[in-house]
């Protein structure tokens, strides 16, 4: 038996690599994103290790990847309590270091290089070594910088902006006034183990560190330290610890190495997590073209495998043999799945480099870890696939072998619909729960809905998706005749099929207009939220919202037709051991800005904070309570509760504090974002075209107007949008795969049918289009079915996010475009087999059984 069922694949090799490719895709999908998740965290963890001393001297409460001051520091070190530090007995080394944030580098032509991608990183050079003993950074090109007139860049960075050995870089300095400097680029460098993850490294000499980042003061903002031989990283920060001044600490390499893990990892699990459902959606979506798949060979070898029963064969040998075609198709389509996933890790590394986060190549290996969990992935979703036609295989009776027309017997609807009905109603539950505001996330209960609605729709999709076919049926019969009649009833012969091939596509349309519905909810609602709180006339901050010198604020107010300049300070504070987002305000900022104040005032000064609901009500407090804030980098504060307030998320954060207080806590004053207004009557045109001369050297600082803040927030909605929409075609062509499959298969049924017609004169051409259109009514059901639950989904999930999403958009320009893509999905499907059925030769097929 098992000689007969390999010989079986080997003498169908052309359906062997069809029904294979679905499961050949979702793999590749699971494989390269496994690969590039491993490569994505070698390529960080390389960094972290090789860029870490044994320990590290810094301001208490600061943690990696952490600006505490907002661009500047203040607390610094001596060079005298550096070499103090050095003199310990457990110090083999201790390097002053300068990390300097808010320096802007421009390209070759002058525009901001990194845009809303990865930081710029400025620091000193220094001969650090890192805890392997070796250099945290390694010389690719060139020399280190040794004059002010020296820079050097990470070797990418000068590649992307367009520079060589020997040019003159343009930078902007974070010191007052916001200079354009210009440096030689003397050498390139990478962090030791290679790559920067899409950071752009800005390597300074230490006195023209000092003197960008702390004003030429002879100063540092960091100790790297190197442990004496023998000497653990938590004896040499314990004897560190003893000689440094108020305000700092030390702290161990491991330590550091696990707040960057920490610090990174949260950003670095979204985009896990993101990819791996996709490639999960890619796997559900080939599991249903490979149940459609082994049903319909099960249907075209009805008389073999009844005859294999008449010759004396068990139900359980028939049933093994069609899962061990099952299991050698798994194991096929691992293979080559796990292969072309490395490719597609390669794809998805060259994405992610274009949008600014470099990913080392090098580190994109196929792990034995990956190579088995997508063969165990393979083998179980098809053998659990192929599970039901095997069994209805092994039910075929002897006597079915005698017959003209061998026909597997399949059970009705019924029961299946009933099941159908109470799934569904049980989703609705679930989403009634998530809508009426149930116990945890709302979303988690919507979710829970939409997956049980859509694995019951695709189920008993023959059911209710045949009023579509109907309607295809009819309209078919209006626009092409006898042939279209024809189409359409080819589409609803055996509904299961054409049912389960559509739900491929269902499902694929189903996560697109629920993705559609919640993009145009997002914009609409960014459009409600900007038109109600951005009362400013303009708006100035950077898009990555670093901050910027005061004195561009102090100009603005100068200039003509000018009323009201409000500037405003983020910085980083600690509020019960919890780092917290503080905005700090100006008196201005109440002339613009109108908050919706539930207790209290908006009108604070001194001591006082203005802080919102969520925060009063999770740490229970009101109008007049104390509130205590470490702010990083500067003194603690004690302040008291002015007012509580509505937050939107748009114009403050959930903490706010006067604006002068910032100096009073001893960091240094500069602005994240400023607004303004003109007088009454006075020429906004102009007004604009001023500020943006102001700023014209400085792209780092657009002034922008409603439509434009508005604008730019979609834009960047919009561009996530296009990598959903990009990995969500995945599931579109696995689903176009399923329909040719399914076409090709169904030719090859209907060979001695296709004869007949042929005999009786249908031309090629029709008989093609009757292939096409029964294509169509296919991909039509799949795409009227996916967008009718995207619709109920994305308004639901929007409901379940009410607080983010002010107002519903539906997509409806989008939704037709999905329709017609469907259409053209299903003419493209249907290439192949219309051509292949065009061709039959008529007496062939006419004797064919």
């Amino acid at each position: 038996m098992l000689r007969l069922t390999f010989k079986n694949l080997l003498a169908h090799k052309l359906r062997l690599v069809m029904s294979t490719l679905a499961i050949v895709l979702g793999i590749a999908f699971l494989s390269g994103v496994l690969t590039f998740n491993n490569g994505l965290q070698s390529t960080f963890d390389t960094i972290i290790k090789g860029s870490t001393p044994d320990g590290v001297v810094r301001v208490k409460g600061a943690e990696s990847f952490s600006d505490s001051s907002g661009g500047v520091a203040t607390a610094t070190l001596t060079p005298a309590q550096v070499a103090r530090i050095r003199s310990v007995p457990q110090v083999k080394e201790s390097t002053g270091a300068i990390n300097g944030f808010g320096l802007f580098l421009l390209d070759s032509k002058g525009k901001l290089v990194g845009g809303q991608g990865a930081p710029t990183i400025a620091f000193n050079h220094t001969d650090t070594e890192n805890l392997l003993g070796e250099k945290s950074l390694l010389l690719d090109s060139g020399r280190w910088p040794e004059t002010d007139a020296d820079v050097v860049l990470d070797k990418d960075t000068a590649k992307n902006a367009g520079y060589h050995l020997g040019d003159r870089v343009t930078m902007i300095t974070p010191a007052e006034g916001m200079t354009r400097i210009k440096a030689t680029l003397v050498g390139t460098a990478e962090f030791n183990g290679g790559g920067t993850a899409g950071a752009n490294l800005v390597v300074l000499s230490t006195h023209q560190a000092q003197h960008l980042f702390l004003k030429g003061k002879d100063a540092f903002t960091a100790v790297n330290l190197t442990a004496a031989p023998g000497v653990s990283q938590r004896e040499l920060t314990s004897a560190v610890a003893k000689v440094l001044p108020a305000g700092f600490t030390a702290v161990t390499g491991d330590k550091v190495v696990k707040e960057s893990q920490t610090a990174v990892g949260s950003f670095l699990g979204v985009i896990k997590t993101f990819l791996l459902v996709f490639a999960l959606i890619a796997i559900v979506v080939g599991a249903f073209i490979i149940v459609n798949t082994f049903s319909i060979l099960i249907a075209q070898r009805v008389r073999e495998l009844a005859l294999l029963r008449a010759l004396g064969a068990g139900r359980g040998q028939v049933s093994r043999s069609v899962l061990v075609e099952a299991l050698v198709m798994s194991l096929v389509a691992a293979a080559v799945g796990i292969v072309t996933g490395w490719l597609l890790a390669l794809a998805l590394t060259a994405l992610f480099n274009a949008i600014g986060l470099s990913i080392d190549a090098s580190a994109l290996v196929l792990t034995p870890s990956t190579i088995v969990t997508c063969t165990v992935v393979a083998v179980v979703v098809t053998l659990v696939s192929a599970y039901v036609p095997a069994r209805r295989a092994s039910r075929i009776a002897p006597v079915a072998a005698m017959r003209e027309e061998a026909a597997v017997q399949v059970r009705g609807m019924g029961r299946r619909t009933l099941i159908g009905t109470i799934a569904l109603i049980v989703g609705a539950g679930l989403a009634v729960v998530g809508i009426t505001g149930g116990p945890g996330n709302d979303a988690i209960w919507i979710g829970a809905a939409a997956f049980i609605w859509i694995i019951t729709v695709a189920v008993i999709s023959p059911v209710i998706g045949k009023p579509v076919l109907l309607a295809c049926r009819a309209a078919f019969g209006r626009l092409f005749g006898t042939t279209g009649r024809l189409a359409g009833d080819n589409a609803l012969r055996d509904p299961r099929r054409t049912g389960a091939t559509a739900s491929a596509l269902m499902i694929g349309l189903a996560l697109v207009s629920t993705i559609g519905v919640l993009a145009s909810s997002m914009n609409r609602s960014v459009d409600d939220v900007v038109d109600k709180n951005f009362t400013a006339d303009f708006l100035v901050q950077s898009p990555t919202f670093q901050a910027f010198p005061a004195s561009i604020a102090h100009k603005m107010l100068a200039v003509d037709g000018v009323d009201v300049v409000s500037e405003q300070q983020a910085v980083m504070a600690t509020y019960k051991k919890e780092k917290v987002f503080v905005t700090a305000n100006d008196a201005g900022f109440n002339a613009i800005y109108d908050l919706d104040v539930t207790s209290g005032t908006q009108e604070i000064h001194g001591r006082q904070t203005l802080i919102s609901s969520k925060v009063a009500k999770a740490n229970h407090l009101r109008v007049g309570s104390p509130m205590r804030l470490g702010f990083i980098g500067g003194k603690q504060q004690t302040l008291t509760v002015a007012g509580i307030f509505k937050n939107d998320g748009v114009v403050v954060s959930d903490i706010n504090v006067p604006l002068d207080l910032i100096e009073q806590t001893g960091l240094a004053r500069l602005d994240n974002s400023v607004s303004v207004t003109v007088r009454d009557g006075a020429d906004v045109g102009a007004i604009k075209k001023d500020l943006d001369a102001l700023v014209k050297d400085l792209p780092i600082v657009p002034v922008q107007d409603k439509s434009e803040f508005a604008q730019s927030i979609r834009g960047q909605i919009d561009q996530l949008l296009a990598i959903i929409y990009g990995l969500l075609a995945l599931a579109i062509v696995i689903a176009v795969i399923g329909i040719v499959n399914t076409l090709g298969l169904s030719v090859l049924e209907r060979t001695r049918e296709i004869g007949l017609l042929r005999a009786i004169g249908m031309p090629r051409r029709h008989l093609r289009r009757m292939v096409r259109l029964e294509s169509v009514a296919i991909a039509v059901l799949g795409a009227v079915l996916g967008m009718a639950l995207g619709l109920v989904f994305g308004t639901m999930l929007r409901f379940a996010l009410r607080s983010q999403m002010t107002s519903l958009g539906l997509p409806v320009g989008q939704l037709l475009i999905f329709l017609v893509i469907a259409v053209v999905v299903g003419v493209l499907a249907a290439i192949v087999p219309a051509i292949r059925a065009s061709r039959m030769n008529v007496l062939d097929a006419i004797s064919s059984d």
